[in-house]
């Protein structure tokens, strides 16, 4: 439909929306909740860490926004279920979901136990699908929402010692293209965030390794590793009016990485 009401910074509005993001409580999560907040959004909170994501519903509660930290292992179907069924018992609705919850264990494949490349799938890749699907049960029947699941470079290009996260990456943007059609017609839109190295909890091993960070630092062409606040206009964007005829697509935010 039509919104020609809807101009300038307005098309950017989240005010009246409520927005669930796993693994919130640290890094990229946090930022992308409390960017949303600022956009207007109402934020439930979800990660396995209470503590973390107690402090941040507090802090979006400061920004005068409707928050709930709600504890949630985005592996267990059943906790994957009761997160979002708490989430329309307590803040009404649903508009917005943000996959986001991630592990990664970097080791050569000759080194990688089958059980540590499972559990790297299971937290990236089931745990987005479980999310998914209790999320679409939700926005396919009201006829509106989106859903932003957060990829890598790392599931379009190659690097030593990331079969499993590349694996789970990859597998996640096409996840999303699927998600995509099949709920189109419904008008929910599905995209996924490509972000390249950012100064995370997740990255910090890297970062503080000399020789990997002048690494990753000399292959990007803005010359350094991403902010986690530099990935809050690229989530404002995908959740809200102005991407509505956007979806199957992969934002990359990168620093000019695959622009090589």
């Amino acid at each position: 439909m039509d919104r020609p009401e809807l101009l300038g910074i307005e098309l950017f509005s989240l005010a009246g929306r409520v927005a669930v993001v796993t693994g919130a409580g640290r890094g990229l999560g946090r930022s992308i909740a409390l960017a949303l907040a600022a956009a207007g959004a109402d934020v439930i909170a979800a990660s396995r860490t209470s503590a973390e994501i107690e402090s941040l519903r507090d802090e979006i509660r400061t920004l005068g926004r409707r928050s709930e930290a709600i504890p949630c292992d985005a592996t267990n179907e059943a906790d994957v279920d009761r997160l979002f069924a708490q989430t329309v018992e307590r803040l009404g609705h649903l508009d917005i979901l943000v996959n986001n919850a991630g592990i990664n264990i970097r080791k050569p494949v000759l080194e990688l136990s089958a059980d540590e490349y499972r559990q790297v799938l299971a937290t990236n890749l089931e745990g987005y699908f479980l999310c998914s699907r209790a999320a679409g049960r939700i926005l396919v029947p009201q006829g509106s929402g989106k859903v932003i699941n957060i990829s890598s470079i790392m599931g379009r290009v190659a690097l030593a010692t990331q079969a499993a996260y590349a694996s789970s990456k990859g597998a996640i943007e096409q996840l999303t293209k699927v998600l995509a059609i099949e709920w189109a017609p419904q008008n929910v839109q599905v995209n996924a965030i490509a972000p390249t190295y950012f100064e995370t909890e997740l990255t910090k091993p890297l970062f503080e390794d000399r020789e990997r960070k002048e690494f990753i630092t000399g292959r990007t062409p803005m010359g350094r590793w991403g902010k986690p606040h530099e990935l809050a206009g690229a989530a404002i964007f995908l959740a809200s009016s102005a991407s509505d005829y956007v979806t199957g697509h992969t934002l990359v935010v990168d620093g000019g990485w695959t622009a090589w």
